[in-house]
């Protein structure tokens, strides 16, 4: 018989009592995110903005901390098999609530509500974000008022998803009953104003603008907040949200200030300061794995259009990937910030493959050969190769962000040397990062060929992370344009080494099939890592309890902030 063991680096950790004032006496807290939310529910997006902005409200039975390592929230502990939380056959989590939970509302928060959760995101026809979430879940069942078992369809040696991280809170049943399946995006209200147990309830939210928070009056922890109340104002661009919270002071915490070194140098002294998290962030570029041509109409970037006319050819990405000097994007633009990657998963060394690191050297000869051997080859001296009457032409977009524009401008002149003639779009990041299934101009519907932004898995294993690129996961209108499979990337030998994550039964195995699927996505040249970024954020030397989390929602232990003398 196969010897399953339970995952290492889930011990419980405690979390340090923060030396706050009395609840609600530190006044208002002002927070900047340059991508503004469009929804409160993170099961509609799986993106920072909508995820963190939503991580004030709605809350999981356990978040990820600044290491990685799981701590209970509306859990009472984390469940072992040592604890009898874990079967021993490893078919089964059961978790118990916290006694006495509360929604904001005042009802009782109860395992029926786990249930709900489950099932509102599994519907097939919700499209919802957090699907890989809950991969492998075969039953969730309310074995009483506050107790949760999670089965499995078969052993799942690292249990920890499903109502787990930020990306899947809890929802109140009663609240969401009738937004389930195709109409999920359609309950505007429930959407941006969910009822929820985290330390703020929203009082006012506008889309793509700003956001309102006041205290929860039925909070767990009767000390806590300390700020009475909280505001996230979204839009602008990096380098004005880092002057806003660096130089200027107008705000107290400013999120992801990607900017290139010698900015952020200029903006030293004054009353905030910068603060960074390691954490397995990347900056990649996705290519389109279907036809994004406007002819093609409804169709145009599903499945249903067929495979892309030249970004279906992995040699053609390779040679795009080849083109690429990471080590002048990452000493140029990122600086101490920033190094070269070739990795999806680069972090922890444990899940990290180097099979592909060759990619750290530009070899424009190189891709220049493989694009010949693919059949492509300037036949007018126009300068842009051609193949069978059509020209090598990528339309590439990204978000509207100094560093992201000045990437595009280095890899356009890179491509442009093998031949590849590239139109640049960039897209305000508020849209682009969106969940507006009517807008043409979000990453998940990908209207163009290439597109560049970061993403990075939740917690220290990266199960759930590597599940979205099944082919369960690409966006389609069935699906209202939600799931994490942006390229559209499908295949059987990747779907079997899901399945084989899933049951692998020690940390050895879960490394060698983690490299093997992470070997697979980079070699299919349908995702090119750039840079393994260091997340930098903004705060006020006033602003303390913060601890900046690159593993989960930054602000994720908003409750403990305060302000100091």
């Amino acid at each position: 018989m196969k010897r399953f063991v339970l995952m290492a680096g889930t011990a419980l950790t405690l979390l340090p009592m923060a030396a706050s004032a009395e609840r609600g006496s530190d006044g208002d807290l002002n927070i900047l995110y340059w991508q503004a939310a469009s929804t409160m529910n993170p099961y509609l997006s799986g993106i920072a903005k909508e995820v963190e902005a939503a991580s004030l409200v709605l809350e999981p039975l356990a978040r990820f901390d600044e290491t990685g390592a799981l701590v209970p929230i509306l859990a009472e502990d984390i469940p072992t098999v040592e604890n009898g939380g874990v079967g021993p056959d490893l078919t089964t989590i059961t978790w118990k609530l916290r006694d006495g939970l509360l929604w904001s509302d005042g009802s009782p928060v109860t395992a029926q509500d786990a249930v709900f959760t489950w099932k509102y995101c599994t519907d097939d026809a919700s499209g919802c974000a957090a699907l890989s979430q809950f991969d492998g879940v075969a039953d969730v069942v309310a074995l009483d008022g506050r107790t949760i078992e999670v089965q499995f369809s078969e052993p799942k040696p690292y249990p920890y998803s499903a109502f787990v991280s930020s990306e899947a809170p809890l929802l109140q049943a009663t609240q969401f009953a009738d937004c389930t399946g195709a109409r999920v995006a359609q309950c505007t209200e429930q959407n941006t104003h969910p009822i929820g147990t985290g330390p703020y309830v929203v009082e006012d939210f506008r889309a793509n603008d700003v956001i309102t928070y006041v205290m929860n009056p039925n909070y767990r922890e009767a000390d806590k907040p300390a700020f009475a109340t909280v505001t996230i104002k979204g839009g602008g661009d990096p380098a004005s949200a880092a002057r806003a919270v660096l130089q200027t002071g107008e705000v107290d915490y400013a999120w992801n200030l990607q900017l290139s070194p010698d900015v952020l140098a200029q903006m030293a002294g004054g009353p905030g300061e910068p603060i960074t998290g390691d954490g397995p962030a990347v900056e990649f570029l996705f290519l389109n794995q279907t036809d994004p041509d406007p002819a093609l109409g409804e169709t145009r970037s599903t499945l249903a259009a067929g495979p892309h006319p030249f970004l279906s050819d992995p040699r053609v990405g390779k040679a795009l990937s080849m083109a690429i000097d990471r080590t002048l994007i990452a000493e140029a633009l990122y600086g101490d910030a920033g190094q070269p990657g070739c990795a999806v998963v680069p972090a922890p060394d444990l899940y990290k493959s180097d099979a592909n690191d060759g990619c750290v050297v530009q070899d424009l000869d190189g891709a220049k050969a493989l694009l010949d051997e693919a059949g492509w080859s300037d036949s007018d001296g126009d300068g842009v190769r051609d193949k069978d009457g059509k020209p090598l032409s990528i339309l590439f977009q990204t978000s509207t962000n100094g560093v992201r524009q000045d990437s595009q401008a280095l890899i356009k002149d890179w491509w442009q040397q093998i031949g590849v003639e590239t139109e640049l779009r960039n897209i305000d990041a508020s849209v682009f990062f969106g969940g507006d299934p009517g807008s043409p101009d979000t990453r998940q519907k990908f209207y163009a060929d290439v597109q560049m932004y970061t993403d990075n898995s939740k917690g220290q294993d990266p199960e759930a992370f590597l599940g979205n690129w099944s082919c369960a996961n690409i966006p389609s209108p069935e699906t209202q344009w939600q799931g994490n499979n942006i390229q559209r990337f499908c295949s059987d030998d990747y779907e079997t080494l899901i399945k084989e994550f899933r049951t692998a039964a020690s940390l050895e195995e879960r490394g060698e099939i983690a490299r093997a699927m992470n070997d697979l996505l980079v070699q299919s040249y349908s995702i090119v890592p750039l840079i393994h970024r260091r997340i930098i954020s903004g705060k006020a030397k006033t602003l303390a309890g913060v601890r900046m989390n690159s593993w989960d929602s930054q602000i994720w232990n908003i409750a403990d902030w305060y302000r100091a003398e």
